[in-house]
C-alpha cells in the first residue's frame, strides 16, 4: 500500500433477529428485534474499533442493535452517530406483511433461491434489489469521501450489506444475492483511495474485502 493512500474501513453489522413478524416479509416495516444475546454483542464490541463513526438506517432494529453493542463498551465515550435512511433494507412494497408462501402462490409458484425475486424485479409499490444497490452505492461513496481515513461502523440490513459487497467486489446485483449475511454478523470492507500503482483511477480508489459474514464463534473462538 502506498504511504500516500487513505483507507476508510467499513465495519458492516446486520441487525439482531426481528421479533413478532411470524415469518412474514418485513422489508422496511419497522419491527423490533431480539437483543437478548448479550454474549454476541460482547464479542462484537470487543473487535470493533474505538472512535469510529456509527451509522444506522432509520429503522429501530438497527438502532437497538447498535445500542446493545455500545452497552458492552461502557468505558468508551459515546461515538458520533448518523442516521442514513438510504441504508435501509429493500422496500418490498405490496409484498410487505405477507408470508413467502403467500407470495409464491400469488406468483404461480415463482421463487428465488436466496431472495424474494430476481435482482431486477421491483414488487408493486416497491423497489428492486438493483434499486437498493444503487442507493446504497451512492451513500457508501458519499460517506467514504466525507469521512475518508476513518472507521465507519454501519449497523444495517442483509440486503444493504449484500449491496455493499456488490460494490466492493464488482458483482452484478443478481450474483450478490447469493451471499449469506446472518443476523449480528460482521463484514469488513476497506476503501483505499490514492493507491500508487493501482489499475483504478485515483479519483475512484479501490476496495479490499477483509471479512464476510463472521458470526459469533468466528469473532472470538475462545
Amino acid at each position: 500500500m502506498s504511504p500516500n493512500s487513505t483507507t476508510t474501513r467499513w465495519w458492516w453489522i446486520r441487525h439482531a433477529p426481528v421479533i413478532g413478524h411470524g415469518g412474514l416479509i418485513y422489508g422496511q416495516d419497522d419491527h423490533d428485534c431480539d437483543c437478548s444475546d448479550v454474549e454476541t454483542f460482547r464479542r462484537l464490541a470487543k473487535v470493533l474499533p474505538n472512535r469510529a463513526l456509527w451509522v444506522t438506517s432509520h429503522l429501530k432494529r438497527t438502532h437497538r442493535t447498535a445500542d446493545s453493542i455500545l452497552a458492552q463498551r461502557p468505558d468508551e465515550a459515546p461515538p458520533q452517530r448518523l442516521v442514513e435512511e438510504s441504508l435501509a433494507e429493500q422496500h418490498f412494497g405490496a409484498w410487505q406483511g405477507i408470508s413467502s408462501k403467500e407470495l409464491s402462490q400469488g406468483r404461480d409458484g415463482a421463487w428465488h433461491r436466496f431472495w424474494l425475486a430476481p435482482a431486477h424485479e421491483a414488487p408493486p409499490e416497491g423497489e428492486s434489489f438493483v434499486d437498493l444497490t444503487a442507493r446504497v452505492t451512492a451513500t457508501v461513496e458519499r460517506l467514504s469521501q466525507a469521512h475518508a481515513g476513518r472507521d465507519i461502523v454501519a449497523v444495517t440490513h442483509g440486503g444493504t450489506i449484500r449491496s455493499a459487497l456488490s460494490l466492493a467486489l464488482g458483482l452484478e446485483p443478481e450474483r450478490a444475492l447469493s451471499i449469506a449475511v446472518d443476523n449480528c454478523s460482521l463484514t469488513c470492507l476497506d476503501h483505499i483511495h490514492g493507491t500508487a500503482g493501482s489499475h483504478a483511477p485515483d479519483d475512484h480508489g479501490v476496495w479490499r474485502v477483509r471479512l464476510v459474514n463472521a458470526t459469533r464463534n468466528a469473532l472470538d473462538p475462545r
